[in-house]
């Protein structure tokens, strides 16, 4: 389940990164530091008590690696997936890849947006800039029967969409991409990003499990505080 742009206040958060051994996450900061903060601004959808958050860059190798991770974890525990776009400077081509998924998500349908974002993560070391992405977009939409428009985002409304993603990213202090965060409604633990560098995205399945039992543990106790008041 694909849900993107929800930024309203937050109470959770659990923080994972990747660093295979070939495969480093990419980062933004200025040295490794645990200091992802202002954890207010997320939270789980409506409807929803856990989410997974995840700040990402198309051009990031370990981005690419994490992408099925999160969709196999958010479809197994039925929680929503919140995409937010991180792209970062020295990846010359990548904002425009993700304007072009925000054209898809808005325009077109968001499950069709998901689809793009994975076969440029699957593309990646193909495209090294802005016409190699421009070519590439244009040979998938028509094989998703869809026409590139000569110009994807005139009036630069989708380019401030991905804009603010990146700003709340910076707010939140994000300096490694993927930076996955598992929020719930009333509690949070932070899991990734030490001074020893981002962690292994296979232990999400793990936090989420553990946050959608801290989640049923909070009802169950509020349900005996109820009963105890009749």
């Amino acid at each position: 389940m694909l849900i993107r742009n929800t930024i309203v206040a937050a109470a959770a958060t659990v923080m994972l990164a990747f660093t295979p051994y070939t495969m480093h996450a990419q980062f933004a900061g200025k040295g490794p530091r645990d200091n992802f903060r202002d954890t207010t601004v997320l939270r789980p959808p409506a409807g929803s008590k856990v989410a997974i958050i995840v700040f990402e860059d198309l051009g990031c190798p370990a981005c690419a690696h994490a992408h099925p991770i999160e969709r196999q974890v958010a479809e197994q525990y039925h929680v929503p997936l919140v995409r937010y776009d991180f792209p970062l400077a020295q990846h010359i081509w990548t904002f425009d890849g993700a304007v072009n998924a925000r054209y898809l998500q808005d325009k077109v349908s968001p499950k069709l947006a998901d689809e793009y974002r994975s076969a440029v993560f699957v593309a990646q070391m193909s495209i090294s800039s802005k016409d190699d992405l421009r070519q590439f977009t244009d040979h998938w939409m028509q094989q998703h029967g869809q026409k590139m428009p000569p110009v994807i985002d005139p009036g630069g409304l989708l380019a401030r969409e991905v804009q603010a993603d990146y700003d709340l990213g910076k707010r939140l202090n994000v300096e490694y991409t993927p930076t996955l965060v598992v929020v719930t409604r009333n509690n949070y633990q932070v899991v990734g990003g030490t001074a020893e560098g981002p962690n292994d995205p296979t232990k999400l399945a793990g936090v989420v499990e553990g946050a959608i039992a801290q989640t049923k543990g909070a009802a169950a106790g509020h349900g005996d505080h109820a009963a105890a008041g009749r």
